[in-house]
């Protein structure tokens, strides 16, 4: 077989199978958490490791916003969390996309780069970064596959001038569509709710080693508890109306 084809093939699997990469990431991370925190090579001064915890949040959090920014302007049917295989009814090119080839990815390594930082372990941030560059760029070239034998030169044209992962602010097109406040409500509660839960089991595990109280009814405690309240209730407004659905969005 063929290199671009195996790699193709490798893409599409880890595509459809991209759900499990989050697991598995976040009980190596609570492990490299626990080595940092026995072997005491993290922040001892509990200061400084709460303001670590609010910059690892703000990382998390960008990420996040980069995902937001770019779902709420894209139209129906793109840009999905789709696990069949790939799908694109039409091809995106304004607003972020305009600015990079894969927004979706480059938020996605935001949001687990501020949880790769809560581990206090440089070689494992630096093990996350270059597992997740090898894991995406095999999904980046499946999609990237799929969309060049669909929309042909089209794709091709704009690939040339826009950049797959690191942004480049030249060529900046207003985004085609809207922002849509209800396709990220609908969409993008998971995130929202699973930044603030992963940040309050790695707080757990860390009171935990510490000899501490597990539950510390602080800041991240109340945050958590109001994301997942806002998850469920968004759930539960997605499942029993149709408040959130929007025409081709």
């Amino acid at each position: 077989m063929a290199l671009r084809e195996e790699f193709e093939n490798q893409g599409n699997f880890l595509f459809k199978y991209r759900g499990i990469l989050p697991l598995v990431f976040l009980i190596a991370g609570l492990g490299a958490l626990v080595q940092t925190l026995l072997q005491k090579t993290g922040f001892q001064d509990p200061e400084i490791k709460e303001i670590y915890r609010f910059f690892a949040l703000f990382i998390s959090i960008a990420g996040l916003g980069i995902r937001v920014y770019a779902v709420g302007h894209t139209p129906k049917n793109t840009s999905g969390r789709n696990t069949d295989g790939q799908l694109a009814d039409e091809l995106n090119t304004t607003g972020i996309y305009s600015r990079v080839r894969h927004p979706l990815y480059l938020g996605n390594f935001f949001m687990w780069l501020g949880v790769a930082l809560l581990t206090e372990n440089v070689w494992f941030i630096v093990s996350f970064i270059f597992l997740y560059w090898v894991y995406y760029e095999r999904i980046m070239y499946a999609e990237e596959s799929f969309l060049i034998r669909k929309f042909g030169n089209i794709y091709l044209d704009w690939a040339k001038k826009t950049p797959a992962f690191i942004p480049s602010f030249k060529n900046h097109q207003a985004p085609k569509l809207t922002f849509s406040w209800k396709k990220i409500l609908k969409k993008e509660k998971n995130g929202f709710f699973a930044i603030f839960l992963v940040f309050f089991i790695f707080q757990c595990l860390q009171n935990l080693i510490n000899g501490d109280k597990i539950l510390s009814l602080n800041w991240l405690f109340y945050a958590t508890i109001f994301s997942g309240v806002i998850y469920l209730f968004l759930k539960f407004i997605k499942r029993t109306t149709k408040l959130l659905d929007e025409e081709d969005r």
